[in-house]
């Protein structure tokens, strides 16, 4: 039991939290970059007719190979992990925050040493 606490209090640590928060969007970020790179960047620049045509013969491009569905994906699913994660943290926060509003019981001898005090106070 004592090594599920030890653990939960390492994972729930501030710098480790920071550093999944790091690794799962920096990952989401990347997917972006390859998504634009791949699907929208490499078909425009990979295009056979890009070189023969001018600025007023732009519509001869072959902008059906250019996938802006699958970047646009990336970009939602981004946007999603940071909404989820930023929620996630949120509550831990919240959850901390009361855990330190809320008053310490007082332990066994405290109590036992009040009541002696209470007793005291009334016989005087």
């Amino acid at each position: 039991m004592s090594l599920l606490k030890d653990f939960k209090t390492f994972a729930l640590r501030g710098n480790v939290m920071d550093l999944a928060v790091a690794v799962i969007l920096g990952a989401a970020f990347g997917a972006i970059v390859s998504s634009f790179v791949d699907d929208i960047l490499t078909p425009l620049l990979l295009t056979p007719a890009l070189n023969a045509v001018g600025v007023d013969d732009i519509g001869k491009l072959h902008w059906g190979a250019v996938k802006y569905g699958t970047f646009l994906a990336a970009v939602i699913k981004f946007l999603v992990y940071a909404f989820v994660i930023f929620m996630m943290i949120r509550a831990m926060q919240r959850m901390e925050k009361k855990k330190e509003e809320a008053p310490a019981a007082p332990s066994s001898t405290d109590q036992l040493l009040m009541e002696i005090r209470d007793e005291l106070k009334t016989k005087k």
